[in-house]
């Protein structure tokens, strides 16, 4: 861990699972500039006011979706190694929004590319975070059929991390009962365990995901994104959004 983390902070070292469709456009597609900007300066200013470790793992789906490839007949290995490949465009992209606030980066792909980005090994990045690096992770776990939620949970064990914070971009700022947009009278969770996440059937991360945090004792932050100063505020130890632990 870095020696320079503030002890206000709450853990030393996360991983921001940022999904595709947070980063994009309106129309779903693409990448929002403005929304690269952002997320880049909270996390620059996180490092910089409380010197937490950050890992981010990113998503593709604002670029290709694996499960939509396979609904129209395409093999799904094949299919899930495009969102892999899509995963790497995002990382390349938060890495220069990163770059550009100051704050130092370094792109990690799970699907080998040198021209691009280095081989995830996990001492390297585990040597990049010490140093004050962001580390974006990039391509998934390496392997089809498993989701980037996944690949979220098991980097964070790899690298030893105390949480994962997990960005939602829908408005909504946490894990409710019901869908809220859907049924005005779900409630939100402040806390719930990751037992009751998978009988209750929440949607929070995919059931292998949340299994995995739940047998390797991983708390989730699910929270808005887009609201700034979120990200500072849990790392602070205030309550924002629904702790899932």
């Amino acid at each position: 861990m870095s020696s320079k983390v503030n002890p206000q902070a709450r853990w030393s070292r996360i991983v921001l699972k940022l999904s595709g469709e947070a980063l994009a456009e309106k129309t779903g597609f693409g990448l929002d500039s403005d929304v690269l900007h952002q997320v880049a300066t909270e996390l620059f200013e996180t490092r910089q006011e409380l010197g937490v470790d950050i890992a981010v793992v990113v998503g593709g789906g604002n670029f290709w979706r694996g499960m939509k490839g396979a609904g129209q007949g395409m093999d799904q290995a094949q299919a899930d190694y495009m969102g892999m490949l899509a995963t790497v465009m995002n990382a390349l992209a938060f890495q220069d929004a990163l770059e550009r606030v100051g704050q130092s980066s370094r792109v990690m792909s799970a699907v080998e590319m040198p021209k691009v980005a280095e081989p995830y090994i996990r001492r390297r990045a585990e040597r990049h975070l010490e140093k004050g690096r962001v580390v974006i992770l990039a391509g998934g776990t390496g392997n089809p059929f498993f989701t980037t939620d996944t690949a979220a949970a098991l980097r964070a064990a790899e690298i030893s991390a105390q949480a994962i914070l997990k960005g939602t971009h829908s408005g909504v700022d946490g894990v409710y009962t019901a869908d809220p947009k859907l049924d005005p009278t779900a409630t939100k969770y402040t806390h719930i365990s990751h037992l009751d996440v998978i009988n209750k059937g929440l949607k929070v991360m995919d059931s292998t995901a949340i299994t995995f945090c739940r047998d390797n004792n991983l708390p989730i932050v699910v929270f808005n994104l887009l609201e700034r100063g979120n990200v500072k505020s849990i790392l602070r130890g205030n309550e924002i959004g629904t702790l899932v632990g």
